[in-house]
C-alpha cells in the first residue's frame, strides 16, 4: 500500500504499518485516560459475570490517580491490541502458506489488519479454515489475557499492582473477544463473510456465493451506518463505510476473475506497440502523449525493452527541468512485463498491487504488445454483454 511503511517481517512475511495506525496510540491513550471509571466498570462487570462465582473482581484504581499514568497505560493497551491484531493476521497468513498460497505482506490499519494473499480463484475448502484461523486466534488471546487478569487478581497481594495488571490484561482480553465476535459477523469481506461464502459455495457457483455474501455485508454496513448516525458515532460510520466499500470491491474482484478466467494477455493486448527511444526529449514524449491519448510508452534501446515512461514519471520533474531532459532521465527502469500466454487476471492483479496502468508483453525477448487497465475494462464490458 502506498501510504504504508515497512517495520520488519515475521516468518518471512513483510509487516507494514499504514499511516492511520499512527493515530491509534494517542487516540486510545486519550480515550482510556479520560474514561477510566467507565472502563473499570466494564471490566469488573464482565469478569464478575464470568469469574464472580469463583472470585469477585474489584479493581484498585489508585494507580490511575495521576493522569499521566492513565495515558501511558492507554498507549500500552493500544500497542497490545495491535500485537493481537498482528497475531490474528499471522494466523491467516501462515495457514494460507501451509495450503500453498503466496503471502505478499500484512498491513496494520486504523481498524485492524489486512493479509495480502495471492489466492487466485478462492477454493472454498481452503478459504473456510483460513478465514476461521484469525478469529480463533483472537479468542485464544482473549482467553489467555483473561486468565492472566484472573490470576493477578487472586495471586498478587499488592492491590495497586493487582488492579493495574487486571485493568491491562482484562481490557486486552475484552478487546480481543470483541475482535473475535466482530470478525465472525457474516459481513463480507470480514472473516465471517468469507466463512459464509465458503459455506454458500458448497451448493452455488463461486461468483454467486460471493455476490450473496457481499450483499449481506452491504446490508450489515447499512445497519451499522444507521446506528452510527443515530448514536452520533464517527468511528462506527467509518467502519460501516469500510465494510460497504470492501464488500463492493471483493464482489467486483470475483466478477473480474470469473469473466477473465479464459482470457490471456496475448488475446487482448494492443499492437503494434508505440515505443520511444532513450534519447527522445521529454518534451516530445509529452507531445506524443497528447497526440495518441496514451499515458505511457515502453522505452526500447536496440530492440530491447529497458523501461517505461509514464505521465506519472514526467510529473515528478519540475516543468522547467523537463525541457533539458531525455527519456533516460525520467523513465522507470524496474519494468514489469508478461508473456502473451499469461492470464489477464495476473495483469490486473499486478496493476492493482503496484499501482500501474500499463504492462509490456514480451515474447522471446521481443516487445510484441502492451496491455493497459483500460483494455482490461473494455474486455470485461464485452464479456458481460
Amino acid at each position: 500500500m502506498n501510504s504504508s511503511f515497512r517495520i520488519g517481517s515475521l516468518f518471512g512475511v513483510p509487516i507494514y504499518i499504514h499511516w492511520t495506525f499512527l493515530i491509534v496510540i494517542p487516540l486510545f491513550a486519550w480515550i482510556i485516560g479520560t474514561q477510566i471509571a467507565i472502563t473499570v466498570g466494564l471490566i469488573t462487570n464482565s469478569y464478575n459475570f464470568v469469574f464472580g462465582w469463583l472470585h469477585p473482581f474489584a479493581i484498585d484504581t489508585s494507580f490511575f490517580a495521576i493522569d499521566v499514568y492513565s495515558y501511558v497505560l492507554g498507549a500500552l493497551i493500544s500497542i497490545g491490541l495491535f500485537v493481537g491484531v498482528l497475531v490474528h493476521e499471522m494466523a491467516h497468513s501462515l495457514l494460507a502458506r501451509k495450503y500453498g498460497l503466496k503471502i505478499n505482506n500484512i498491513t496494520l490499519l486504523l481498524f485492524g489488519g489486512i493479509s495480502s494473499i495471492e489466492e487466485g480463484t478462492p477454493d472454498p475448502g481452503i478459504e473456510l479454515p483460513v478465514a476461521l484461523s484469525g478469529p480463533l486466534m483472537s479468542l485464544v488471546i482473549a482467553v489467555l489475557c483473561s486468565g492472566i487478569a484472573y490470576a493477578a487478581d487472586v495471586a498478587v497481594a499488592d492491590r495497586v499492582v493487582a488492579g493495574t495488571l487486571v485493568f491491562f490484561f482484562g481490557y486486552l482480553g475484552l478487546l480481543n473477544f470483541i475482535l473475535f465476535i466482530f470478525n465472525l459477523l457474516p459481513a463480507f469481506p470480514m472473516d465471517g463473510g468469507r466463512v459464509l461464502r465458503a459455506w454458500l459455495a458448497r451448493s452455488k457457483p463461486l461468483p454467486e456465493a460471493t455476490r450473496i455474501a457481499a450483499n449481506i455485508g452491504k446490508g450489515f454496513a447499512v445497519v451499522f451506518g444507521i446506528f452510527a448516525i443515530v448514536t452520533f458515532s464517527p468511528i462506527l460510520i467509518i467502519i460501516a463505510v469500510f465494510i460497504y466499500l470492501g464488500a463492493s470491491q471483493e464482489s467486483n474482484a470475483m466478477r473480474y476473475k470469473f469473466l477473465l478466467q479464459d482470457v490471456t494477455v496475448g488475446d487482448m493486448m494492443s499492437k503494434p506497440v508505440m515505443s520511444v527511444p532513450l534519447t527522445m526529449p521529454v518534451r516530445e514524449v509529452i507531445e506524443q502523449m497528447y497526440g495518441s491519448k496514451h499515458l505511457g510508452f515502453p522505452v526500447v534501446d536496440r530492440g530491447v525493452l529497458v523501461g517505461m515512461i509514464t505521465v506519472a514519471d514526467v510529473h515528478k520533474m519540475p516543468p522547467l527541468d523537463r525541457e533539458a531532459m531525455q527519456v533516460r532521465d525520467v523513465m522507470s527502469r524496474d519494468t514489469v512485463f508478461l508473456p502473451p500466454g499469461a492470464p489477464v487476471e495476473d495483469a490486473l492483479r499486478i496493476m492493482s498491487l503496484q499501482n500501474i496502468g500499463h504492462i509490456p508483453v514480451i515474447e522471446n525477448g521481443e516487445l510484441i504488445g502492451i496491455v493497459t487497465r483500460e483494455d482490461i475494462m473494455k474486455v470485461i464490458e464485452l464479456k458481460e454483454m
